[in-house]
């Protein structure tokens, strides 16, 4: 199914329960841009359905709503835990779920591993990794995109990164299902339990591997973790394992959608794809576009810390608050030509990362990847195109294509 095809879901924002709904619709997950536009037609809008455990729900949608929620987190907290907030853990992940004064003292550690010089070292590695990755299958001329090069890609250089041995790939891969789209589960209560499932097994993991990172000798981050200071105190065993549960979900799956997101673009406007195959120095631009074009991670969850109005929308203390960066990164209020995608924008602040102090703190990293995945697939393999009568299955949540099946070469 092509993406240009602008089917919009329903939206009926007077039922409880329209954003989960909507959040769950296969076809919103494919494209989200028309239900966008929809959304952001007026203030905030609520969702009076109360999830497990938690409250009514704010959604957010206009570019200036989304950063005044973003970058004002004393009202807008980023404690949130239950409802579509909620991802199995006991508490709360670090840095992502840590307000200020504390969350300033867990980025002040954390950052200098993840600071543009330090992934710059990466590229090199990163450049034979991709490489090695396509040579399992460019004989061939086909590929499952998503198997074969957009999930092992970005584990590989994670699991590299944290220090954790490579075999245990496919179990961390099955925890992060269980957290991020609880097993493809539906129905509200059943996700609930199947990302707290999932959660106590990552708890579980990682207690196990960190008694063995401590056993052992070797390299990796989360060996520095166990002999860190944050204010000259060592962290506790929890704080390690918390920092962890958040490093599990975003290393092992967001730079994974943001490669399918992008590839199902390219095979469907080849006129882009040959920009980036005649000139390689156009990677960069074409990165930041489609990060905003296709926001994989459509949408951030805050918390109101106390009682707010957002542009006539009553926020009550303790409500939640759901941030569609997705919506943000296309309103036409603040992005020229935002319905455009274009590789030759001078200025592109999206917010596909965040923004504020809780800004990904791995965004230099994903960048590398995708930077490099791009210019050396495009450099060898410059013509592509999804299989035929291949139907792409879009996951909720967090947009990916469970399988995506390429053929290489002219039709």
């Amino acid at each position: 199914m092509s993406q240009t095809d602008t089917r919009q879901p329903p939206i009926d924002a007077s039922q409880p329960g329209w954003m989960v709904e909507l959040m769950l619709d296969p076809e919103f997950a494919r494209d989200p841009r028309p239900a966008f536009e929809r959304l952001r037609d007026g203030p905030p809008k609520r969702d009076e359905l109360e999830l497990p455990g938690g409250t009514p729900t704010i959604v957010v949608s206009r570019a200036t709503d989304v950063d005044q929620v973003l970058r004002n987190p004393k009202v807008f907290s980023s404690q949130f835990g239950s409802g579509m907030g909620g991802l199995g853990n006991d508490r709360p992940m670090i840095p992502l779920q840590i307000d200020p004064p504390d969350h300033k003292k867990y980025r002040v550690l954390l950052d200098p591993y993840f600071a543009p010089r330090q992934m710059a070292k990466l590229e090199q590695d990163v450049t034979v990794l991709v490489n090695q990755l396509i040579d399992r299958f460019i004989e061939r001329g086909a590929c499952d995109f998503t198997s074969e090069f957009a999930i092992p890609l970005p584990s590989t250089v994670f699991l590299r990164l944290l220090g954790l041995p490579l075999e245990d790939l496919d179990f961390l891969l099955h925890i992060k299902e269980g957290i991020v789209r609880a097993d493809g589960e539906t129905e509200v209560h059943k996700m609930a339990k199947a990302r707290a499932t999932a959660g106590q097994e990552c708890y579980e993991y990682f207690e196990s591997a960190l008694d063995r990172l401590g056993r052992e000798p070797g390299d990796g981050l989360l060996r520095d973790l166990l002999e860190a200071e944050v204010d000259g105190i060592r962290l506790t065993r929890d704080e390690i394992m918390d920092v962890c549960y958040l490093f599990i979900l975003a290393g092992l799956d967001t730079v994974t959608d943001s490669l399918c997101c992008f590839w199902v673009h390219l095979a469907d406007n080849p006129a882009r794809r040959q920009r980036i195959v005649a000139d390689p120095g156009v990677v960069p631009a074409a990165v930041e576009e489609l990060l905003r074009w296709e926001s994989p991670v459509s949408a951030v969850a805050r918390i109101a810390a106390e009682d707010a109005d957002l542009q006539g929308c009553p926020v009550h203390k303790g409500e939640s608050v759901l941030l569609f960066v997705g919506a943000a990164n296309t309103d036409p209020a603040t992005v020229e030509g935002a319905d455009q995608v274009d590789f030759d924008r001078s200025v592109n602040r999206h917010s596909a990362f965040g923004g504020g102090i809780h800004r990904c703190l791995g965004s230099h990293l994903a960048r590398l990847e995708l930077r490099v995945a791009m210019r050396e697939w495009h450099r060898r393999i410059p013509d592509y195109r999804i299989a035929e009568g291949a139907e792409l299955i879009w996951t909720p949540m967090l947009r990916t294509v469970l399988q995506l099946p390429l053929v290489f070469g002219g039709p």
